[in-house]
């Protein structure tokens, strides 16, 4: 096990060495200047200022020197300062990651809620009416994209049914949850139901092939032959063995919440990671443009790691 898990982390690292440096060479090929993005276009910046600026910033070094100051910074956490939010990139980053995070795990939560009992009945009612509408909607579910799926419950549950206060929201009319309970579960409601649908569809797919897999096992045909009925089969043994693939398809899907929050944050105007990344990239704040990349991709890698580990736990075959 121990053999296990250290090339699960000796993978992971090799991954995020190789996603920093791609993030580095990406960033600064990117078309436009950032610094006459600071200054403005229409401010007419003199070359002298430019150069100053650049100098001052540390653009006018060799590209690799610039891409080992980046790993040092990465190494001693320090990610410079935003070039846009004036303050270093840590901060900034802090300020929004528990936003995206407490966006995702809501997602995740309304997701596991909706979708394992769904795939359940899916799978016990195998080729009957309620399965097949169920796994229609599942790939319906699948396959509209987050921002069309958001602007839609925007229009009818936001602005015509029950006027939720949600949408298109300025950063600053964000509420915390200790300040006002009830107005955040109204600002949040919405895009974790929007992440959570897409999410719901996935796990009720896998939930609902694993348990036909599992109710189809060898070991499970001795039970009935002893008499027990078929719900009481399902609920001790196959929902049980059912969950081992379910569990993995969570936790992926949970680093999968907190890299695909980008088109949500931005139709709701949710102050999270995702949306200030969206920003830093409109500004061409390299520093910030990296940092955030390098946590979205920390997240998925640890949380991709974690799974296989408890995977190999629950499942030895896989060491």
């Amino acid at each position: 096990m121990v053999k296990f898990i250290a090339k699960r982390l000796a993978i992971s690292v090799v991954l995020l060495f190789i996603v920093t440096t791609l993030v580095f060479a990406f960033v600064h090929m990117m078309p436009g200047d950032p610094v006459l993005t600071m200054l403005g276009v229409d401010s007419n910046p003199d070359p002298v200022t430019v150069e100053k600026i650049r100098t001052e910033l540390g653009l006018d070094q060799p590209i690799l020197v610039q891409y080992g100051n980046y790993l040092k910074g990465i190494v001693k956490l320090d990610l410079g300062k935003s070039y846009s939010e004036k303050i270093p990139v840590v901060q900034a980053i802090a300020s929004r990651f528990p936003r995206t995070l407490e966006l995702a795990f809501v997602s995740l939560v309304l997701a596991c809620l909706a979708g394992i009992p769904l795939g359940i009945i899916a799978a016990v009612r195998r080729g009957k009416l309620s399965d097949l509408m169920l796994t229609t909607v599942a790939s319906v579910g699948t396959s509209v994209p987050v921002y069309v799926l958001g602007y839609l419950l925007v229009v009818v549950f936001a602005l015509n049914i029950f006027n939720l206060p949600i949408a298109k929201l300025p950063a600053s009319g964000f509420t915390a949850f200790s300040k006002d309970p009830a107005m955040h579960i109204q600002k949040i409601i919405l895009p974790a139901v929007t992440l959570a649908l897409g999410v719901a569809a996935s796990i009720m797919r896998t939930t609902r092939s694993s348990m036909l897999d599992a109710m189809a096992a060898e070991s499970i045909r001795p039970l009935r032959a002893k008499g027990l009925s078929g719900g009481k089969v399902i609920r001790k043994h196959v929902i049980r063995n059912a969950m081992i693939p379910v569990i993995t398809i969570i936790g992926l899907q949970l680093g999968n919440l907190i890299g695909g929050t980008v088109l949500c944050e931005t139709v709701f105007n949710w102050p999270g990671v995702a949306s200030l990344l969206v920003k830093a990239i409109n500004h061409r704040d390299y520093p910030l443009i990296q940092g955030c990349v390098l946590l979205i991709s920390v997240v998925y890698i640890f949380t991709n790691m974690m799974v296989d580990i408890i995977y190999g736990i629950l499942d030895p075959r896989v060491r």
